[in-house]
C-alpha cells in the first residue's frame, strides 16, 4: 500500500482499538454495563476492519495476470466495502439490540469506576488515533473540506479510518453520558439509551461508507484537475491538434486508465502519428503519474462532424434524444462527447494504440 493509502493511520487505529477493546470488555465484566459491552464489540469490530484494510492493501499489490490484465487495485475498494458491512452488522446492529434489551430489562451498574475509567482511557487513545488519521489525510486533502475529501478520495482507507475514529469518539461520549446518567439517577435505562444511540450512530456511518465505496467499486473517473492536465498534455499543436473525446477510469487508488480519441492531420504519415502518440503518452505520465494504462486512438479532423455536435447514442449509457436536436455525425465520423462539443472531430477509425509503444 502506498503512503497515500494511510498505512500509518490504519496501524495506529488498530493498536488503539485492540487495547481499548480489552479494557472495555474487562469493564463490562466488572460493571455489567451494556454500553461497555456494545463499545467493546464496536472496538473489536473496528480492529477487524483495520485488519481488512491492511489485507486489502496487500492483495492489491499483486501483479496483473492474463485473467486480470488491469491488476488488482480495486481489491482495496472491495475490502473497504466489507468494512462498512462489518460496521453495520457487528457494530451497529449488535449495539441496537443490546440497547433495546437493556431498556426492557434495566439493572443498576456495579463497580461504576471501571466503565468510567475505561471510557476516559478510550477517549484519550481514540483521540490519538483520530489525530494521526487527520495528519495523514491533510497530506492529500489539499484545499478540500472534510466532507469533500471523504466523498472524493480515491484511496478508501483514510476516509474509513477517519469516519471510524470520529464515530468511536462520539460513541464513547454517548457511552459516558449513558453511564453517568444511570449512576446519577439510579436508573439503568439510561445505560440502554446510550447503547441504542451508539448503535444508530454506527449504522449511519456504515451507510455513508457503503455509499462511497460502492461508487468507487462501480468505477470513478479522474478528478477535474487531472482531466484538464491530461488534455493539455495530449495536444502538441503539431501532429496532435486536439482531443475529440476522452474517458478516464480509476483501476485502483493509484492507477488510472486513460482512453482518448485524438485529432491528427490528414497528411501525417503512420510513422509520424505513432511517434506523436508515444510522445503524448510520455507527456501524460509526466503530468499525471498515476496514468499508467493509456490508449490513444488517432482520427482525422472533420469540421462537419464537429459542428454536428454530440450523439448521445454513441456514448456509454447514452440514448437517442427524444426532442429534435443536432443531427448525428455520419457513419464513421468521430463521436465527440458533451465536454468536447467544440473540439475537433474526425471520420477515421484506426485501432487504439496501447501504452508502452
Amino acid at each position: 500500500m502506498s503512503a497515500s493509502g494511510g498505512t500509518k493511520a490504519i496501524v495506529a487505529a488498530l493498536g488503539a482499538n485492540l487495547a481499548i477493546a480489552v479494557a472495555k470488555f474487562v469493564a463490562f465484566l466488572f460493571s455489567g454495563s451494556s454500553s461497555m459491552l456494545a463499545e467493546s464489540v464496536h472496538s473489536l469490530a473496528d480492529s477487524g476492519n483495520q485488519g481488512l484494510l491492511l489485507l486489502g492493501g496487500k492483495r492489491a499489490q499483486r501483479e496483473a495476470t492474463p485473467q486480470h490484465p488491469f491488476g488488482y487495485g480495486r481489491e482495496r475498494y472491495i475490502y473497504a466495502f466489507l468494512v462498512s458491512i462489518v460496521l453495520f452488522s457487528v457494530g451497529g446492529m449488535f449495539a441496537v439490540y443490546e440497547g433495546y434489551e437493556k431498556i426492557r430489562h434495566p439493572h443498576e451498574l456495579e463497580a461504576w469506576y471501571w466503565p468510567v475509567g475505561v471510557l476516559v482511557f478510550a477517549i484519550i487513545a481514540e483521540g490519538f488515533s483520530f489525530r494521526t488519521a487527520i495528519r495523514e489525510s491533510n497530506e492529500s486533502r489539499g484545499s478540500l473540506s472534510w466532507t469533500q475529501f471523504i466523498r472524493r478520495a480515491k484511496a478508501p482507507e483514510l476516509p474509513v479510518v477517519l469516519l471510524e475514529d470520529f464515530g468511536a469518539l462520539i460513541g464513547l461520549v454517548l457511552a459516558l453520558g449513558g453511564v453517568g446518567l444511570a449512576l446519577g439517577t439510579g436508573n439503568g435505562v439510561w445505560d440502554g439509551i446510550g447503547t441504542l444511540c451508539i448503535g444508530i450512530l454506527l449504522i449511519v456511518i456504515a451507510i455513508v461508507l457503503a455509499a462511497e465505496t460502492k461508487s468507487l467499486l462501480l468505477g470513478e473517473a479522474a478528478g477535474v484537475d487531472q482531466v484538464e492536465k491530461i488534455k493539455e498534455a495530449v495536444v502538441d499543436g503539431d501532429t496532435v491538434t486536439g482531443v475529440i473525446h476522452m474517458r478516464t477510469l480509476h483501476l485502483g487508488p493509484e492507477e488510472l486508465l486513460v482512453a482518448a480519441k485524438i485529432a491528427v492531420q490528414h497528411d501525417d504519415t503512420a510513422d509520424e502519428v505513432a511517434n506523436a502518440i508515444n510522445a503524448a503518452e510520455s507527456r501524460i505520465r509526466a503530468a499525471v503519474p498515476i496514468a499508467r494504462v493509456i490508449y490513444l486512438e488517432p482520427d482525422i479532423y472533420n469540421a462537419a462532424a464537429a459542428e454536428a455536435g454530440t450523439n448521445p447514442a454513441k456514448a456509454p449509457g447514452g440514448t437517442f434524444a427524444a426532442t429534435p436536436g443536432p443531427e448525428a455525425p455520419e457513419p464513421g465520423a468521430a463521436e465527440p462527447d458533451s465536454d468536447a462539443a467544440d473540439t475537433p472531430a474526425g471520420t477515421g477509425d484506426t485501432g487504439p494504440t496501447e501504452s508502452g509503444h
